[in-house]
């Protein structure tokens, strides 16, 4: 099964909690703020998205709980 991450950028605060548990996703920008790796803008939602596999859910889904505005979102690809 593959999923896709969305991060909302403009909600980001800056607290780093999911590139410090994912440093392989995650990146600190030089804005404060996080960069999601690889990922794509997509001009609709005004979100970055990135489609990962199964192998990859779980440090996402880690990610994603421990961001504080919940910017970050993962959920299945049906």
């Amino acid at each position: 099964m593959r999923y896709r991450i969305t991060f909302d950028r403009e909600a980001c605060i800056g607290a780093l909690a999911c590139a410090v548990v994912n440093r392989a996703f995650w990146l600190e920008a030089s804005d404060g703020k996080v960069d999601l790796k690889d990922a794509a803008f997509n001009k609709e939602t005004g979100k970055w998205e990135l489609v990962i596999d199964e192998k990859d859910l779980k440090i996402n889904a880690r990610s994603a709980s421990v961001c504080p505005v919940e910017a970050i979102v993962v959920e299945p690809i049906p």
